[in-house]
């Protein structure tokens, strides 16, 4: 976890004198209750200050952005100019743009001052918000120009990934660095470029630490069938469903029942069954179906064939004995030719 960022004032202190300020007691009410600055341990919303004074959400939205003009104005607001001061360089050791998430984390030490500081920053002249949307998060900004460059970096990085691909940390860390370059940005500090990626709604990391689209199957995980999925894709190669669970209890510490785990697997379109018990994925290539199903796709697709040929295929798409492909060639469904090739009955 980061460390906590000290600074030389209380939150509380600053914001009730600035509050204070606002001679009109609904205008100093609303701003109260908006950012739970008074007893409410949480920001009302718009349309629960509106409801109180039987006025709209648009016309409560007005009267708080009136209420933060006022204080800008103040003779209060300019005597906190060092607060505000301490406060952008908080921001400008952080990047000079984080997530809300982050920089509230790092400077608050409780929920209750949580409040005081977005209320702060809100009210700053320095600080710079962007609301969260499809792309990005919430997050807060000292220069229009720098966060421009930061975002349009993490857009081309997107572009630039692939939906089933992820990377180790290393690798995206260097893609992002590269794209940065390109907009002008040169930044050596690795974990300055980590902190910019969380900026992303699109890009995201999985419980093991590779990097990817957020969309990407790879890094969403949800349940048991993604840890499953995970567990698959890091082991490289088919596993038994009891490896299967005992892997995602190594890899994430997440209790994994075994019989639990083969009922996942098989409702899955993901996992192909290619043995006794034996699970791969089914981006790896295998089919779906009994041994039976897959040689007739083999003969489908290539016509007749040998018995080896027939035998190779086949090994390609399950884990499965020489013996057992010789067995389902007796099926019916599939004839010897005269010269020892099989075919589609």
């Amino acid at each position: 976890m980061d460390t906590l960022i000290t600074i030389s004032f209380k939150p509380e202190h600053v914001s009730k004198r600035l509050v204070g300020t606002i001679g009109n007691e609904r205008t100093r009410d609303v701003l109260l209750r908006r950012y739970g600055l008074e007893k409410a341990p949480h920001a009302e919303t718009l349309e629960s200050v509106g409801k109180t004074y039987g006025i709209t959400r648009e016309r409560v939205r007005q009267i708080e952005n009136q209420a933060l003009r006022m204080i800008q104005k103040s003779d209060e607001y300019r005597a906190q100019a060092q607060e505000f001061s301490e406060l952008a360089e908080a921001l400008k050791n952080l990047g000079g743009i984080a997530t809300q998430e982050e920089l509230l984390e790092r400077l608050a030490r409780n929920e209750r001052e949580r409040n005081h500081l977005l209320f702060l920053l809100a009210v700053g002249e320095s600080f710079e918000r962007a609301k969260e949307g499809s792309d990005f998060v919430h997050h807060w900004y000292l220069d229009e120009a720098h966060a421009h460059k930061v975002r349009e970096a993490l857009r081309i990085l997107y572009a630039a990934l692939d939906e089933a691909v992820v990377l180790p940390e290393e690798e995206i860390l260097d893609l992002y660095r590269e794209k940065l370059k390109q907009q002008e940005e040169t930044v050596s500090d690795e974990q300055l470029i980590r902190r910019w990626l969380q900026l992303s709604k699109k890009i995201a990391q999985n419980p093991l630490g590779e990097w990817g689209r957020a969309s990407s199957p790879s890094v969403r995980v949800k349940g048991m069938r993604d840890f499953a999925y995970l567990a698959l894709k890091r082991h490289g190669s088919p596993m038994h469903f009891s490896e299967v669970a005992t892997r995602v209890e190594e890899l994430f510490g997440r209790k994994a029942h075994i019989a639990t785990t083969h009922n996942e697997l098989i409702k899955d379109p993901r996992f192909v069954l290619v043995g006794r018990g034996l699970y791969a994925l089914a981006e790896w290539g295998y089919a779906q179906g009994v041994v039976k199903d897959v040689i007739r796709e083999i003969l489908k697709e290539h016509g007749p064939l040998h018995k080896q040929e027939i035998v190779e295929r086949v090994k390609r798409e399950r884990y499965v004995k020489d013996n057992t492909i010789a067995v389902n060639l007796q099926n019916p469904v599939f004839t010897r030719l005269p010269d020892g090739r099989y075919a589609l009955a």
